[in-house]
């Protein structure tokens, strides 16, 4: 049922990415600034959250992926996104964007297609709501969660992956990635990570660290979101809650290994 060879690949980027160490550059949200930034430093990338406009170009040059996220949006955060975007793009280096909250409001719905329309993106990572939003018009989201289910949202997606070029994904009880007409399904993950803020924004990031290893865009993607669903099932096991939980992903993050990963993720193609 699970993919072999795709957990072999999922080993693989966790030893690259930990034996290169990419820098990694977030314009981000204030509230999940502190903890995507540890859970990067975790899985043995290195992050940068910076957001000037007077510095993204720069910072950008330095990074083995770019990431964008619309949590806490202004339009200034929105300029800088574009310039760090462009460069990136000049570069060839990928960039994901987090579309959070995306159909809540005209803001977050315009600025997010803004992006994607001016931007080559490798990879957006939502839920199925905010994915919806980007497809349809009058799809709307309860604030940044999601109202819909990945199974109600899985058409859309595809069609949207097509239609952009780029690979979509949805984050939920069990993640789908498309790309090109392809599927990729994500089993692992815990229903905690539901109760503790921005785990979808540090999923985001992390899928920016594996995409600084792997210029596959849908396996990098894929890989990404199955180590970080272990890492919430390992995470769950001594948790007494939602706040032990938070730091304990932080801790599997950090201990899971190769062999962990090749027996633990469970990908289906």
């Amino acid at each position: 049922m699970f993919d072999i060879e795709l957990a072999k690949k999922a080993s693989n980027n966790l030893k690259t990415l930990r034996g290169k160490n990419p820098l990694i550059h977030n314009i981000t949200n204030f509230v999940v600034m502190n903890y995507t930034a540890n859970a990067l430093l975790a899985c043995g990338a290195s992050p940068v959250m910076a957001h000037a406009a007077e510095e993204v170009e720069e910072m950008v040059s330095f990074a083995g992926a770019l990431v964008l996220n619309i949590g806490t949006l202004t339009p200034p955060w929105i300029d800088s996104m574009l310039k760090a975007g462009k460069r990136a793009n000049e570069l060839n280096i990928p960039v994901v964007l987090d579309p959070v909250g995306s159909g809540a409001t005209k803001l977050r719905t315009t600025s997010a297609k803004r992006l994607i329309d001016e931007l080559d993106i490798g990879v957006v990572r939502g839920n199925a709501s905010e994915v919806l939003s980007l497809a349809h018009e009058d799809s709307l989201t309860k604030g940044v969660d999601a109202v819909h289910s990945v199974d109600e949202a899985a058409d859309a997606a595809i069609q949207l992956a097509r239609e952009l070029d780029t690979t979509i994904a949805i984050t939920g009880e069990v993640d789908l990635v498309t790309y090109g007409g392809r599927i990729l399904m994500v089993h692992n993950g815990h229903p905690l990570m539901g109760s503790v803020t921005g785990t979808g924004c540090t999923a985001t990031a992390i899928i920016g660290a594996f995409l600084a290893v792997d210029r596959e865009p849908v396996v990098a993607t894929t890989t990404a979101l199955a180590y970080f669903g272990l890492a919430g099932e390992k995470g769950a096991i001594d948790a007494k809650g939602p706040g032990s939980f938070q730091m304990a992903i932080l801790d599997a993050l950090y201990t899971i290994d190769e062999k962990q990963m090749e027996e633990g993720v469970r990908i289906q193609s």
